[in-house]
């Protein structure tokens, strides 16, 4: 993918949100690999970590004590209660990254997403579906790391979330893991080639050669 110059060496903000199990993690995982110049911000959470997760790769995992004075401090852009568990995104690591010029995907309930909205309202804002609530379903039991009391609650939220799509820009529906990659990546790049984020001096060089 050619890179593109952005203004003022800003990255841009993707935000994701999806209902637990659409396979929002697993396609930014796979963005990870093979889109340059893209970093996933790490989220905080008061959460066990699931078999497989790494401290400060997948979730940065705290004790509710810690995360309720990073509240206290401000240094959360969004947080939220998800299924009973805190998750947070940290505006140091936000900043952090867009002064290096990264675009940054952040994946965020939509509890989050409303109040990354407010903030960052140049961000673009995807919204990942799963083809059926019966194949959600089947998504959610293939884990095996919730109980059953744990998929029903899954379940439910689901249902009100996906309500929430219009107010995203982008839909894609995970039916196919790599066609939802490829859209993903069909997205960062007409982001990355938004007006706003083209460096001036770029057109300014095209304009002086002439015909």
């Amino acid at each position: 993918m050619k890179k593109i110059e952005r203004h003022s060496g800003r990255g841009e903000l993707f935000i994701v949100s999806a209902p637990s199990g659409a396979g929002k993690t697993t396609i930014c995982r796979k963005l990870m690999k093979i889109v340059p110049r893209l970093k996933h911000s790490v989220s905080y959470t008061t959460r066990a970590p699931r078999e497989g997760e790494v401290n400060n790769v997948h979730y940065t995992f705290i004790s509710e004590k810690k995360f309720k004075s990073m509240i206290a401090r401000g240094e959360f852009a969004e947080w939220a209660v998800v299924h009973g568990n805190l998750y947070g995104t940290s505006v140091k690591r936000l900043k952090e990254l867009n002064s290096k010029g990264y675009d940054i995907i952040l994946d965020v309930d939509t509890q989050g997403a409303a109040q990354m909205r407010r903030v960052f309202r140049e961000a673009v804002f995807i919204f990942i579906l799963p083809p059926s609530m019966r194949i959600l379903e089947k998504r959610l039991r293939s884990r095996m790391s919730e109980s059953e009391a744990e998929v029903k609650i899954r379940l439910e939220r689901a249902m009100g979330e996906i309500l929430n799509y219009k107010n995203y820009d982008y839909i894609i529906i995970n039916d196919d893991l790599k066609k939802a990659v490829k859209e993903m990546v069909s997205i960062i790049t007409a982001g990355r080639l938004r007006t706003s984020r083209v460096n001036s001096p770029i057109i300014k060089n095209i304009n002086s050669k002439g015909g």
